[in-house]
């Protein structure tokens, strides 16, 4: 495998632990990206191949693919090499896995999408390639040509390597637009020009050059540029053109005659790109420049056949899909001639209109608009299979949140628009009007008031109407002087500071009344309020130099000047904890920590190489501070000790902005170059603080003042203004508030993505009247009764009833049929006039709407459709309650499906929140779970009570494991407590404890001490547990020899005695892993200090061996595919390279591993057209043989792969290779211990959950959680 050559290297050692980190994982997650939008600036940045298609963000290309499970497109890889404007991008004709993109760094790159690399480079283009394209007449060669040509042709491997020039294609009068090679007539190609002209050339025929104008330019100077160009599938001469101005025309490209015009409905209209329909000969599509109109032509004719108006923006590029998605599944019968049938007369087809006797055709367009957006549409069904639409297409400057909402951020962009956006749905919910030029700042204005205020490169200031959609103020104090930044007072909501190039930093009121024009020597790049003082306010100037301004005095001079940057400062920022404490980032790549009280630079945080721009404090930890950089990374400080905590270097390009809001303090978003928008999580680095919560610990561990919390070496506390909100309002509830205020702290520590929708649930479950729930309850997954609507469709009931019901019955049926193969929203009335439940959940669900097929469900679960039942007749017997029972059960199917979508996707709450609407407590809490929503788990299960309590167990052993760690050793102790029968998990954790004696003993009283009311005894002492293992062993007593060898002064001693009681019973054919597991698992939590010394060499590699292989057994059991094939080829090499005596052979490894993928290939396969082989006989008989050893799994809801938040979000310039696959990691991503080696997150969570040691083979456990 090839994560064998990545940690062979640990499986040669047998003795060693100096040096080692302990394995870790991210303190900052990323748990939301806004993906940017295709840009508009060039012809050909959007491709298609297979299942795949991609566009062309400015710095950036986003994959995306086909989930072919539910039948839907997601983002599947970013690709971010270049370092200025991508300019073009070819999918290779002959590979599905390559694509060659061209950029105005002068580069041309190859790329493999599998495996997400690089795998060739040329770096020296001789002039920007603005143009590029695969060579269809060779298999490894890409041509690419400058504006002005020539067209070179790089060979990327073989013997001809090199780049040459064409030797006809240079030279030309006029630049070059475009250019297509021939798919089928080999070495053909032909140019689009400025000039409106074509180019045409091919082996052994004379070169025809600036040919083929349009007949009104002839004879002109005029230009008319060529903005799209296609040769026709069916004919080796015909081409397709379209100009800007002139329309589009099919020209013979050898008798060089034009053959058809086009005409347009409107002489407005004009053509930015179009694309012949591989399914539908003859057919072609364009999209308009103006608005977004996709129109459908065929050559016969010279008028379109259809016109759909899919946006309000025109199109920048389209792209036919060659193969349009398959559908999920059919459980259908097989397809007949859509419109006859024996009782065709009855039925009869569709009036079609001249224009529609043309039959669209069942193909997918790729479109790309001028605003950003992208979509996939469904030309057959008229619908879009996937939107998204108004991303940004250039510099994302700023970001911040409604100061009233925590739910929507505002962006604003190089791109000349402030796009406000719901950071649950990722999506954008309103845009600024118009285009303003560069806006580089934004500005909330305080409290509900709903507008922005924002500055641009050269415009002025503005001030927005969000909800009016429309500019309300401009501020032209600034002349055409670029504002860099704008702040609204959060004190007084009339004030407004900007600071510009001018030198100037001005307040001025909102209707536009200077207040104060504050002169600085140089460009002013940043300013802030002081968030404790209405009249302060402070810059950042070009000269090095920090001012702060008193507003309240009439003079013009700074109160304070803070010196020490070396280099120009851009952004201040003023704490909202500590009064008088600001910080500036500078372009010396220093962020600086001022006291306004003492005059001085605090502390100097060191680590970027290139200039700071975005700052941000926490608002609830006065310590912690964030900042991002040129340098492409953001930084996480501990500003008391001036420690970088965390570097995060996953966005593509300069990190600008970065914001949070106070309601939800660890949740940061941040803003970049690279066009987009990330969400990250905090709350691992506020670990024991949520573990002090869930252990309802006092206030005192929980909430402190900013003074004792900045003290070196003090514990996280929270000190602002929310938390201080939740400890008043809890200490005002009566009764039991823990309730209240477990989920108070949970959606405030908790990043987007459900939660809240949870805890509407939740309280629904515990019988609270909905009638009390916030209004945007039914946004959200819930309960579904609140949105069944169905007596709004009310079509199949005006169809006559003919000859009888019963006859109207059986007829709708079979229209039904009919409009589910042609795959027809119209199936949606028949199927409901009929009462045929299952049928239209089936085939919503065909086609991925399973949010749609959960409403049909609830609807028939509740009474609100009435049902027939004429399509699966049972009997007079059959009764209503039977037929509840049968809708219960889809309706329990469906939301599991759904829950599974949301999981798949990383949204683990959501998926919870499935199981939640249909009362399945248990499937719920088993889904946090999986997704490691831990601390959210046990918050639930608290308030969930007995329903909840053997998953929140589970939960608490897990987090249990995350504190076994000094030193949080004591919060460990606390979780366990929660647990009624937890005798077994206090010895685990006991046993564990790296103490000496005299800590040990300490910790052995006070897990068994009066807090342990269930127990009479306390845990003996070291010295005592060693006296009753010898007596257990005497008496033959396995477990409890082991258990107290593990609390000995000599723990090693359970070592070789539980080991070979497991070979024992191993040596034997019908052990089971009931036998083997308990013990294997307590043995596994010996001392790790113990467990590598050099005289327990032996007896390690052993249980080393028995935990890998049975891991591997529960892997099976658990159906965690990834890391079976790992586990087993684990257990291999450590066999094979140490020196051990165990009842494992290498081959019957092998054998089990074979027969495991042939007998789960069906259920599992990677590839949907892989052919697969049936297992054989013999592998059928090991296989069983393995499944006889399975223990089953006592949670119902366990079994399957985890997925934390985040999973499927790509990685975009951090990117690492797991050592168990080779493969690039998608997702979180776990370091192990020798710092370098990386797993997923998820397969790290999923292997410590089988197996508890590395997968380096060293005897350290894992701690993922």
């Amino acid at each position: 495998m090839a994560w064998m050559t990545y940690i062979s290297n640990w499986f040669e050692q047998d003795d060693w632990y100096e040096g080692l980190q302990r394995a870790n994982m991210s303190q900052v997650r990323q748990v939301g990206l806004l993906a940017a939008g295709c840009q508009p600036w060039n012809k050909d940045v959007c491709a298609a191949s297979g299942d795949r298609f991609a566009y062309c963000a400015t710095l950036a290309i986003y994959v995306y693919q086909l989930d072919h499970r539910y039948n839907e497109f997601k983002l599947h890889a970013i690709m971010s090499e270049h370092k200025k404007t991508i300019t073009a991008i070819s999918w290779c004709p002959h590979n599905p896995d390559l694509f060659a993109s061209g950029g105005a760094d002068n580069l041309v790159i190859i790329w493999n999408v599998a495996e997400q690399k690089v795998v060739a480079k040329l770096d020296n283009t001789k002039g920007v390639p603005s143009s590029l394209s695969w060579c269809w007449n060779a298999n490894n060669a890409v041509a690419f040509a400058p504006h002005r040509g020539p067209l070179f042709i790089w060979t990327i491997s073989g013997p001809d390597t090199g780049v040459t020039v064409h030797k006809d294609a240079h030279s030309f009068l006029s630049d070059v637009c475009i250019f297509r090679w021939h798919t089928q007539k080999k070495g053909k190609i032909v140019f689009g020009h400025i000039d409106g002209s074509l180019s045409v050339f091919q082996p052994g025929n004379k070169s025809q050059k600036h040919i083929l104008r349009p007949e009104s330019l002839e004879g002109t100077d005029e230009e008319d540029p060529v903005t799209a160009l296609e040769w026709d599938p069916l004919s080796t001469d015909y081409l397709l053109v379209a100009n800007l101005h002139c329309g589009i025309r099919l020209v013979d490209s050898e008798s060089l005659y034009c053959i058809t015009t086009f005409s347009f409905p409107s002489a407005a209209a004009s053509v930015q790109c179009l694309a012949w329909v591989p399914s539908a000969p003859g057919m072609f599509i364009t999209g308009d420049s103006q608005v977004g109109i996709l129109r459908i032509w065929n050559v016969s004719r010279t008028t379109p056949i259809d016109n759909f108006k899919l946006k309000k923006t025109g199109f920048h590029c389209l792209h036919v899909l060659n193969s349009p998605p398959r559908k999920k599944f059919f459980s259908l019968s097989p397809a007949r001639n859509h419109y006859t049938s024996s009782t065709s007369e009855a039925v009869p087809p569709p009036t079609l209109t001249q224009n529609q006797a043309f039959s669209l055709p069942p193909g997918h367009v790729v479109c790309c608009f001028l605003d950003g957006g992208v979509g996939l549409y469904d030309m057959g069904a008229r619908k879009w299979d996937f939107l998204r639409d108004l991303g940004h297409v250039e510099t994302i400057f700023d970001c911040k949140f409604k100061p009233d909402d925590p739910n929507l951020l505002a962006t604003a962009s190089f791109d000349g628009t402030i796009k406000v956006w719901d950071i649950n749905t990722l999506t954008a919910v309103y845009t600024s009007p118009g285009n303003e030029g560069v806006i580089y700042s934004l500005s909330w204005a305080p409290g509900n008031l709903n507008c922005i205020a924002g500055a641009t490169s050269q415009n002025g200031a503005f001030v927005w109407d969000v909800k009016k959609g429309k500019m309300v103020q401009r501020f032209h104090e600034h002349g055409k002087n670029g504002i860099f930044c704008i702040a609204w007072s959060h004190k007084d909501s009339k004030r407004i500071a900007t600071c510009s190039g001018d030198g100037f930093c001005i307040i001025q009121t909102v209707d536009g009344k200077v207040l104060h024009k504050y002169k600085h020597p140089a460009a002013v790049f940043g300013c802030d309020w002081s968030q404790n003082s209405k009249d302060m306010i402070a810059t950042g100037c070009e000269d090095k130099n920090v001012r702060v301004y008193y507003l309240a005095t009439s003079s013009d001079q700074p109160l304070k000047v803070f010196s020490g940057h070396t280099a120009k400062v851009f952004h201040v920022r003023w704490s909202p904890l500590r009064e008088g404490t600001l910080c500036s980032g500078s372009d010396d790549g220093s962020v600086r920590i001022w006291d306004y009280t003492q005059d001085a630079c605090i502390n100097v945080l060191n680590g970027h190489t290139a200039p700071v721009r975005g700052l941000l404090w926490n608002t609830e930890m006065p310590y912690l501070l964030i900042s991002g950089s040129w340098d492409y990374t953001m930084r996480v400080w501990d500003t008391r000790g001036g420690i970088c905590l965390e570097t995060v270097s996953d966005h593509g390009a300069d990190v600008y902005g970065l914001a949070c809001h106070p309601s939800r303090p660890f949740t940061v978003a941040s803003c970049s170059r690279d066009s987009t928008v990330r969400l990250w999580s905090l709350t691992p680095l506020i670990m024991p603080l949520q573990i002090n919560i869930l252990a309802d610990r006092s206030w005192e561990e929980i909430i402190g003042n900013t003074d004792y919390a900045i003290e070196q070496g003090a514990p996280p506390l929270l000190c602002g203004k929310v938390s201080r909100d939740i400890k008043q309002e809890v200490e005002k509830l009566t009764g039991n508030p823990r309730v209240k205020k477990l989920r108070w702290f949970s959606e405030c520590l908790s990043p987007p993505g459900g939660s809240d929708n949870l805890w509407n649930l939740v309280a629904v479950i515990e019988g609270q009247d909905d009638s009390l729930l916030p209004q945007n309850y039914c946004k959200g997954v819930m309960h579904l009764k609140h949105l069944i609507k169905f007596r709004t469709w009310d079509k199949a009931l005006s169809i006559a009833p003919g000859v009888s019901m019963k006859y109207w019955k059986k007829l709708m049926q079979r229209r039904a049929d009919q409009l589910i193969q042609e795959d027809k929203d119209d199936v949606i009335p028949y199927c409901i006039a009929i009462g045929d439940v299952k049928k239209l959940v089936n085939f919503l669900m065909s086609r991925g709407q399973l949010k749609e097929a959960l409403l049909v469900a609830q609807a028939a679960c509740e009474g609100n459709m009435q049902t027939f039942q004429v399509s699966t007749p049972r009997g007079p017997s059959y009764s209503d309650e039977s037929y509840r029972e049968d809708f219960k059960e889809l309706l329990h199917m469906v939301s599991k499906e759904l829950a599974d979508w949301y999981f798949q996707d990383g949204r683990a709450a959501l998926a919870a929140c499935c199981h939640l609407a249909v009362d399945n407590i248990e499937l719920a809490m088993a889904y946090l779970i999986r997704g490691n929503e831990l601390e959210l788990a046990v918050c639930v299960g608290t308030v969930l009570g007995e329903p909840a309590a053997p998953q929140m167990h589970y939960a608490l052993e897990l987090l249990a494991r995350k504190c076994m760690l000094i030193p949080t050793w004591n919060l460990a102790a606390d979780l366990l407590m929660m647990i009624p029968d937890n005798e077994l998990q206090l010895v685990k954790l006991c046993a564990f404890y790296p103490g000496c004696t005299e800590e040990i003993n300490d910790l052995h009283e006070k897990v068994f001490d009066e807090k342990l009311l269930t127990h009479q005894c306390k845990l003996p002492t070291v010295e005592e547990c060693m006296q009753l293992a010898e007596a257990a062993r005497a008496e033959g007593n396995v477990f409890e020899t082991i258990k107290y060898y593990l609390l000995s002064e000599e723990p090693e001693k359970a070592l070789p005695f539980g080991i070979d009681f497991m070979k024992e019973h191993m040596g034997g054919s019908n052990w089971t892993l009931d036998t083997i597991y308990p013990v294997l698992d307590l043995l596994s939590y010996i001392r790790t200090e113990k467990l590598v010394m050099h005289t327990c060499t032996e007896a390690r590699n052993e249980l080393l061996i028995l935990c890998g292989y049975i891991g591997a057994l529960l892997a099976i059991s658990r159906q965690y595919q990834s890391i079976v094939p790992a586990l087993y080829e684990y257990t291999s090499q450590l066999l094979k390279r140490r020196e051990v005596s165990v009842p494992l052979k290498i081959e019957h490894l092998s054998e089990e591993l074979d027969a495991w993928r042939a007998c789960t290939q069906s259920i599992h396969g990677s590839s949907e057209a892989a052919p697969r082989t049936p297992p054989s006989e013999s592998q059928r008989l090991v296989y069983a043989a393995l499944l006889k050893r399975l223990k089953e799994e006592p949670l119902r809801g366990s079994i399957g792969p985890d997925y934390v938040t985040g999973s499927n979000l790509p990685s975009h310039s951090d990117s690492h290779i797991s050592c168990l696959t080779g493969l690039k990691i998608q997702g979180p991503v776990f370091f192990l211990e020798d710092g370098k080696s990386t797993i997923s997150l998820n397969d790290a969570l999923m292997w410590a959950k089988v197996n508890p040691f590395s997968p380096l083979g060293t005897g350290i456990r894992l701690n993922p959680f």
